[in-house]
């Protein structure tokens, strides 16, 4: 009986330091749980007594005012503004096509004024190459020997020249005097204005044909001769 009474009180005092341990045991994990809690730059105090506060958060639950209005502002904002370049590139696209179209307007207005330029100069030596035209009868033989008589400084009017043909061979080109004193000495007179082949040869003008019969050339030598001898055909009046 005894023994098992030893084993009875052992046993109390056995749970006593088990309860005291455990006590202890609790304690330090109260602290431990405190002090991990807390930042590591933080000074704290932890007890067994004070527990770790809770933190607390704080919301509203009122609505947010100005956020749609701030938003929808700033598309309108961005919408005018990409309105806006658009509108700058539009306009910039029209004025290089209105500068594009004038000067096409420019050089095309410059090419029409070159090209008549042209056709101008085309045709003035076109005329100036073309020689006039005189008609095959006796009044376009004189006004052709005059034109030629002119270029040479060779005097003698239409009315002068005109009268001296009608005296001398009535008009006739091939005309030729067989009966005078030249035709006895063997060179008669010939053509338009009767002019024997020496005078014909020693006043012949340049340019115009070396044939005695050949009108314009004869009217223009015996105009020459008559220059050097009377001073100009209007002064001559019968032979010459």
């Amino acid at each position: 009986m005894p023994q098992h009474i030893l084993t009875r009180g052992h046993s109390r005092a056995l749970t006593r330091h088990h309860k005291i341990a455990a006590a202890g045991v609790a304690a330090l994990g109260a602290a431990a749980i405190g002090f991990s809690a807390v930042p590591s730059s933080a000074s704290t105090t932890t007890t067994a007594e004070a527990p770790a506060r809770t933190a607390t958060v704080t919301y509203s639950t009122e609505r947010i005012q100005g956020v749609k209005a701030d938003i929808t502002d700033q598309l309108a904002g961005a919408s005018v503004k990409a309105e806006q370049i658009a509108a700058k590139k539009q306009a910039a696209v029209e004025a290089a096509a209105k500068k594009k179209a004038a000067a096409e307007a420019k050089a095309a207005k410059a090419r029409q004024a070159t090209e008549a330029a042209s056709r101008s100069a085309e045709r003035a030596e076109v005329k100036k190459a073309a020689p006039k035209k005189y008609g095959n009868n006796l009044d376009g033989w004189i006004r052709e020997a005059m034109s030629i008589m002119e270029k040479n400084g060779i005097p003698g009017s239409y009315e002068g020249i005109h009268r001296n043909i009608m005296r001398e061979s009535s008009g006739n080109p091939m005309a030729i005097n067989l009966w005078d004193i030249n035709a006895r000495n063997g060179i008669p007179s010939k053509g338009l204005l009767q002019v024997i082949p020496p005078t014909f040869e020693a006043y012949h003008v340049k340019g115009t044909p070396k044939d005695i019969y050949d009108p314009v050339a004869n009217i223009v030598a015996a105009c020459n001769y008559a220059a050097d001898r009377y001073g100009t055909m209007d002064n001559v009046d019968s032979a010459y």
